[in-house]
């Protein structure tokens, strides 16, 4: 991220400015090797998904006024949050025009869509895209977000007053990405409790046990729980022993 772009986003008195060009400016200690920020936040920073808002203030903008809704269809809507960001439309040659004006207004700001971290899917169907087969469905925020074909008992429907079947329905999941990482941590605990007393390991466990379903119980996440349950179960018994 370009600091001076950055810099310029900003209204504050001028001397809170000159601090936070000092704090982005300070480097950062990584493993006990420090290393320059000439451009970006640091990761993990109080205020880098502030920062980041701030950057990318506008990005929706661009995409609503190149398609603008047509009275009461929506042509595309771009959700973000810091500078994780998903762009959804019926029409595969909007995604496609939005990822180009995307790259080009993001030059200024010093940042780039990464091609390993992007995806152009159905949320519905497998397609063929670039020489490859994109599975349905993306994952955003730790969350799944697919739709599922589905019989007209229980299908989805288009609302208003002609409301009709569209013979599939929205599931938002935990991601498996979200699931591994959740047993990572849990797996890490376990490990660093080894010969802690019974009572120490749980206190430990809960509140990152009980913090990750409260993230997750809106969504559809009865399998996801269930499968953690078991994995959980199976290393606290090997912990046991």
């Amino acid at each position: 991220m370009n600091h001076e772009y950055l810099l310029s986003q900003i209204h504050c008195p001028s001397s809170l400015k000159r601090d936070l060009k000092q704090w982005l400016k300070a480097g950062v200690l990584d493993n006990g090797v420090f290393e320059d920020t000439e451009t970006g936040t640091p990761q993990g920073g109080a205020i880098s998904p502030l920062l980041a808002n701030i950057a990318l203030d506008g990005m929706e903008r661009i995409v609503k006024e190149m398609y603008p809704n047509k009275g009461t269809t929506t042509q595309v809507n771009l959700i973000r949050y810091a500078d994780d960001f998903v762009v959804i439309s019926k029409d595969l040659e909007i995604i496609e025009q939005c990822k180009t004006a995307i790259s080009e207004w993001l030059k200024p700001v010093g940042l780039k869509i990464k091609p390993e971290k992007t995806r152009i899917c159905h949320t519905l169907n497998p397609i063929e895209y670039e020489g490859k087969t994109e599975e349905p469905g993306f994952d955003f925020l730790g969350f799944n977000i697919r739709q599922y074909p589905i019989g007209k008992y229980q299908s989805g429907k288009t609302g208003g007053a002609a409301s009709r079947l569209i013979g599939h329905k929205t599931h938002i999941k935990p991601s498996n990405k979200a699931v591994k990482a959740h047993t990572e941590v849990i797996k890490g605990v376990i490990r660093k409790h080894k010969t802690a007393p019974q009572s120490a390991l749980i206190s430990r466990l809960n509140p990152i046990i009980r913090g990750w379903s409260n993230y997750y119980s809106g969504v559809v996440s009865t399998e996801a729980f269930n499968k953690l349950d078991h994995i959980v179960w199976e290393m606290l018994r090997a912990w046991k022993v």
